[in-house]
Formats: structure tokens, sequence, C-alpha cells
């Protein structure tokens, strides 16, 4: 999985996009999910390198924007990442929402290839 660079020089800018169920009430639910995020979770994103996350929504259809250290590694830091803390007991609870056959694999959130950019 290659990453996109982005405007800062020591990181790395992943974007991935995971479809979830296409029920109106699990999408109100997992988005109010998301305005309480347990710490034990965020404090693992520190851990592995992320240094800022955010998840957009269209319909169904999440993307996530992940800027990263220079040396993130996607498949082996989010391996690293699910052996955290409370982490396994998250992803548990969120798969219920995500449209996916094998909502315990990394690879259920896949990487979107650039098209185009712009920078000024």
């Amino acid at each position: 999985m290659q990453a996109a660079t982005s405007n800062y020089a020591a990181s790395k800018r992943y974007c991935l996009t995971l479809n979830l169920k296409d029920d109106p009430d699990l999408i109100s639910e997992y988005k109010k999910l998301h305005e309480h995020v347990w710490p034990e979770i965020t404090a693992g994103f520190a851990e592995v390198g992320i240094v800022d996350m955010e998840i957009y929504i269209q319909g169904n259809k999440l993307f996530m924007i992940l800027e990263t250290v220079k040396n993130f590694d996607l498949k082996k830091d989010f391996e690293r990442m699910g052996k955290l803390p409370s982490q396994k007991e998250w992803e548990n609870l969120v798969s219920k929402f995500q449209d996916t056959d094998n909502p315990e694999s990394i690879e259920k959130w896949q990487t979107i290839e650039r098209i185009f950019r712009y920078k000024k």
C-alpha cells in the first residue's frame, strides 16, 4: 500500500474507505460512538505513529484520512495497533456497523488511489 505524501515534510498520508451497513439507525449510532472514542484507542493511534486522523461519511461510505510519521507502515502498524489495550474490544464493538465479510481483518479499510492533486 503506497501513501501519498502530504504537506508535512516528515509524514505520509493514507486515504482509506470502508462501507457501513446501509441502515440509517446503525449509521446514526456509529456516528454517536465516534463522538466519544475511548482514550485508550486514541493513545494507541499516537503509539503507532498516527499524528492526525479524520473520518468522513457519505451515505454509508466512510473515508478515513491518516497523517502518519514517515516510517509508518500501514499493514504492520495497524497489526501492532490491534494488539494494544482495548483495541480488540473497540474493533468488536464497531464491527457490527461495518459491511464487510471479515471484520477482524485490518484490510477491511481499503486504500484509495489518488488520481489528482493540486498544490500551490
